[in-house]
């Protein structure tokens, strides 16, 4: 064992501890809070940050447990300190301020969205830039041109929803529980992708990388509208078959352009829209049609956990003991959406 990192995740709802060993990872362990915010339909922050709170302690044990690494024998600790929930990002910046400074250890603050990114930089995908990275959640959605994994270059980004948003708030048109992702890939199996046509956003404003989600998701309400609530229900499958599509078709589509468009011999795909079959099903066939290698990692590793957040900080300045004292959460993503 020669650099493991032990890092924590507490940007919204999956309280992660994980420890990393250069690529290799040594353990993983994500506690979701999925079923206690089913009842609200979404995240409460409040509710999420309390959670957080009554769990992160339990979770880092079990992640130097799995790990079979002891405390002292961690090299340096990491945390999400940014863009999340400001309420849960604190309980995971406290934590590691205070374990790392009980310790005498080195503190990261890592970027979530960077987190994304390097999540393809671990084994087994272990990929090497240049790649076009494309980042897609419930309140992101970017592409990145990476030549270094310390410093990915914004090449656009949604305009107003993300993609994850709309398909969660979709799913909620079409009577799917939340989390609504996973129910509505489900029913969108049984359907007719091309039995609605749904309009793609900002695709008639030429060759640019940015995307737009608020009219799709205008355009399904009143399609539910006008069926009414027996037509819906006769054409649930159809309806979320050709929603999904109109959500990660421009996805798949604008990732590639932007390789062509670049000159990288890569794609990556991250972020918990990246676990949609349907995604990973075009960005595959997309890249295999253009001979790019495509970088997906495991469902695990798409959704927020700690390896990720490990795998950033092998690029983001350290902080030596104990400067990082007077160091706290951000709820917002800087100018450019990524911050060293």
């Amino acid at each position: 064992m020669s650099d493991p990192v032990l890092a924590i995740e507490t940007s919204c709802d999956e309280t992660a501890a994980a420890v990393v060993d250069g690529r290799r990872i040594l353990s993983n362990v994500i506690a979701s809070q999925a079923e206690l915010h089913a009842v609200y339909g979404g995240v409460v922050p409040e509710v999420a940050a309390r959670h957080h709170l009554t769990t992160v302690n339990a979770v880092i044990d079990r992640a130097l447990d799995d790990a079979g690494v002891r405390l002292d024998q961690i090299s340096r600790i990491a945390v999400t300190r940014r863009p999340g929930l400001i309420g849960a990002l604190l309980v995971g910046v406290a934590t590691a301020k205070a374990l790392a400074y009980a310790t005498g250890k080195d503190l990261v603050l890592v970027d979530h969205l960077h987190g994304h990114i390097a999540a393809s930089w671990l084994q087994p995908v272990a990929l090497d830039p240049p790649f076009v990275a494309l980042t897609a959640s419930g309140g992101h959605t970017r592409l990145d041109l990476v030549h270094d994994y310390a410093s990915p270059q914004l090449l656009g980004q949604t305009l107003d929803d993300a993609a994850g948003e709309a398909i969660d708030k979709g799913a909620r048109l079409l009577g799917i529980p939340y989390p609504g992702g996973p129910g509505l890939e489900a029913l969108a199996r049984e359907g007719d992708a091309g039995a609605f046509r749904f309009p793609v956003g900002l695709k008639s404003r030429g060759p640019g990388f940015d995307f737009s989600y608020a009219g799709v998701k205008t355009a399904l309400l009143y399609a539910v509208r006008d069926l009414g609530d027996d037509g819906t229900l006769a054409r649930r499958a159809d309806l979320a078959a050709s929603y999904q599509e109109a959500i990660v078709r421009p996805l798949a589509d604008r990732l590639m352009r932007a390789a062509e468009v670049h000159g990288v011999p890569a794609v990556s795909i991250g972020g918990g829209v990246a676990a949609n079959g349907r995604l990973r099903e075009l960005v595959t066939q997309g890249a295999a049609d253009r001979g790019l290698t495509v970088a997906i990692p495991d469902r695990l590793l798409c959704t927020d956990n700690a390896a990720m957040i490990a795998a950033a900080a092998a690029f983001t300045p350290v902080i030596p003991w104990p400067d990082y004292v007077g160091e706290d959460a951000i709820a917002t993503a800087p100018p450019g959406g990524i911050a060293a």
